[in-house]
């Protein structure tokens, strides 16, 4: 048997359609390539995670996104729970320093005895 040739057209002979036709599968292809390399790199980044729920199993590439979306709520949870913490360790001393700074106020225009004066403020800086 003869080798078979395909004569292809010059570039400038293509309709759109066709060239379309051409160009999908390798667009297609690079799309794919994208999807699975980011999955790989979450699987990745994650397998620590991901040996902790599914020690020893082959993974699909639906359990790993749906794990990486469970991780990442988790993280953002914490971080909410974090921050809600830290704001209200903040409005506690915010609080307790305008209190403080109110007791002194107030000490300071009524004449309390020194003695009363002294305990009271030796109890606030505690």
């Amino acid at each position: 048997m003869a080798p078979s040739s395909v004569f292809l057209e010059p570039d400038s002979l293509l309709t759109p359609k066709e060239k379309n036709k051409l160009r999908k599968p390798v667009v297609e292809k690079m799309r794919r390539d994208r999807i699975n390399s980011s999955i790989e790199q979450l699987k990745l980044l994650l397998e620590k995670e991901f040996q902790r729920h599914q020690p020893n199993s082959k993974l699909e590439k639906a359990d790993i996104l749906e794990m990486t979306v469970s991780y990442l709520k988790q993280q953002s949870q914490l971080q909410m729970k974090r921050s809600f913490h830290k704001s209200s360790q903040f409005d506690f001393r915010e609080g307790y320093s305008r209190c403080l700074q109110e007791a002194f106020h107030f000490l300071s225009l009524h004449k309390v005895r020194t003695e009363t004066q002294t305990k009271l403020l030796s109890h606030f800086q505690k």
